[in-house]
């Protein structure tokens, strides 16, 4: 199965975020590279999502046992830890959808990132309109 045959890693040419990009989701964006994710974060706020950010595994389970998240878009590598180890956390307590980001785009990771729990699999780099779309994909399918 290659990348773009699999749900997980579904991909689209369209470059513009669908009409109904725009919502009040609440995002726990776990990124720990602190630049992207500033800048990530203020893209996705731009288009009317709520993110809050962690930087690390230890923060991001903090995050998401004092507030509430509709989903998680996670890089699969932190500095305390895996995205895969946190998505099968946040998926056990709180039944989160999740997205994640990865340099590496193999079926093997693709299969690892459904192991964990993640409902897609994004390579880096991330456009703010391919993460936008796999947002779209996430909630239509919990709609």
């Amino acid at each position: 199965m290659h990348l773009a045959d699999s749900p997980i890693g579904k991909r689209s040419n369209d470059s513009q975020p669908t009409p109904d990009a725009r919502t009040d989701l609440r995002v726990l964006l776990v990124e720990d590279h602190a630049d992207t994710a500033n800048v990530m974060a203020k893209l996705l706020a731009r288009n009317g999502k709520q993110v809050k950010i962690a930087h690390d595994v230890k923060t991001a389970l903090h995050l998401a046992a004092s507030e509430q998240f509709d989903v998680v878009v996670s890089d699969v590598g932190l500095p305390d830890g895996t995205g895969y180890e946190l998505m099968k956390q946040l998926r056990e307590r709180y039944a989160l959808k999740g997205i994640a980001m990865s340099g590496y785009g193999l079926d093997e990771d693709l299969e690892q990132s459904r192991e964990a729990g993640f409902d897609e699999h994004l390579l880096k780099p991330v456009t703010i309109a391919k993460l936008e779309e796999a947002i779209h994909r996430v909630k239509a399918k919990n709609s």
